[in-house]
């Protein structure tokens, strides 16, 4: 312990990583850096510096990173569909690396030798944080204070805290943990660790809920450029920008709640609640413009690698090379996805009811069901005894 000399803390100002402050320096006996990522939490971000300070952080780093999280990890993740175990848009997992990379950069600027996180030793978000120090600083030292004192869970904090004048977050009538950022909020804990109770219809914040939501449906239009989202109704937006503006329009019309059971990395299943709506909307537009853009061998390939692509970005293997190569081949992919997707929003529901593209390979003189057109049906009779060749040979043998 006596070796380190400083220390870059993730702080996000909540329970866990204000009593690892003062656990910091109370055991380690050296500075400590708070670094705050701004990456869309909202109001909290502005106390932040002075929470830090009152719990005796020696600098407080708080930096804007709304703009890079939603161009640099959100949207290559959008553009590759990843989804992990059929629902969860990875709001929590996608945030992880940016955090870290800005620690890793934080402790260079600072001549820190150790960087420090306030994940537990039972979940995903310990592996995504060392992951990418590993990846990125190799010679800097990971403290892991879950891992290390002898404090056993919430209730110890909450002890902890009071008796060095922390304030506690969590209360009786919040009793849960909240994570935000640009592109979702997610629950878990407290009373949401029994899998058969339905969340409270309080605890939401971004989604208004399917039943209060307008009784009028909106439309409104997303355009892509190469996989990335652009404009919403032919407004040009930057990237936090126009996440922003398609979650407002989620949020009040109650699209984006998931509720699952998953697989977190270490091996244990955990129940989470999370609320996505610009994510949900962006994705359903996303899916509209390929449907029209990208060739059928290539749709299939892509959507193959999507559950390895999420696993990847679950799991914290951001820097890695694997998601590196995947990541290209995405991107090979989404390069004539270009064209304009129209949504119906409407009670939690998200509806294609229009999509177009410049270089669209949907032929209607093809696809018509009329009479005429350049598609010859005769063609087919060869195609089909071709393909039916091997079952045809299957059949006769199972008859002898």
């Amino acid at each position: 312990m006596n070796e380190i000399k400083k220390i870059v803390l993730a702080y996000s100002g909540g329970l866990d990583t204000s009593v690892i402050l003062k656990w910091l320096k109370e055991t380690y006996q050296c500075p400590v850096v708070a670094f705050c990522a701004d990456i869309g939490q909202g109001e909290e971000v502005a106390e932040v510096a002075g929470k830090a300070r009152a719990t005796g952080a020696d600098e407080v780093l708080v930096e804007d990173l709304q703009e890079e999280f939603a161009r640099d990890f959100v949207f290559p993740m959008l553009r590759a569909n990843a989804l992990y175990e059929g629902a969860y848009l990875l709001g929590t997992s996608i945030a992880r690396p940016l955090i870290a990379q800005g620690q890793v950069a934080a402790a260079r600027r600072t001549s820190a030798d150790a960087v420090s996180h306030g994940a537990t030793g039972k979940g995903n978000d310990q592996v995504r944080f060392e992951l990418t120090y590993q990846a990125l600083a190799p010679d800097l030292a990971i403290i892991a204070p879950w891992r290390e004192w002898d404090l056993q869970g919430r209730e110890d904090l909450v002890n902890f805290a009071q008796t060095h004048g922390i304030p506690v977050p969590v209360t009786a009538e919040k009793p849960y943990s909240m994570d935000r950022n640009l592109l979702h909020l997610s629950f878990e804990g407290g009373i949401l660790e029994d899998p058969w109770a339905e969340p409270p219809a309080d605890m939401f914040v971004l989604t208004k809920s399917p039943e209060a939501a307008p009784d009028q449906p909106h439309y409104v239009e997303i355009d892509f450029e190469a996989g990335d989202p652009m404009a919403v109704d032919g407004k040009p937006l930057s990237p936090a920008r126009l996440v922003a503006r398609v979650n407002a329009l989620g949020g009040e019309h109650g699209i984006g709640r998931v509720d699952l059971v998953e697989n977190r990395y270490v091996g244990l299943k955990s129940r989470g609640v999370y609320e996505t709506p610009g994510g949900t909307i962006l994705r359903a537009a996303h899916l509209a413009v390929e449907s029209l853009t990208l060739d059928r061998e290539m749709l299939h390939l892509r959507d193959s690698l999507i559950p390895r692509y999420a696993e990847l970005v679950y799991y914290g293997y951001w820097f890695a090379p694997e998601r590196y190569a995947l990541q290209t081949l995405m991107d090979e992919a989404q390069k004539p996805v270009t064209g304009t997707a129209r949504l119906k929003l409407y009670k939690g529901n998200v509806t294609v009811v229009g999509r177009k593209a410049p270089k669209s390979l949907y032929r209607p003189d093809l696809a018509t069901f009329e009479a005429g057109g350049a598609y010859r049906q005769a063609d087919a009779t060869g195609f089909i005894r071709l393909n039916a060749l091997r079952l045809k040979i299957r059949a006769q043998l199972e008859d002898k």
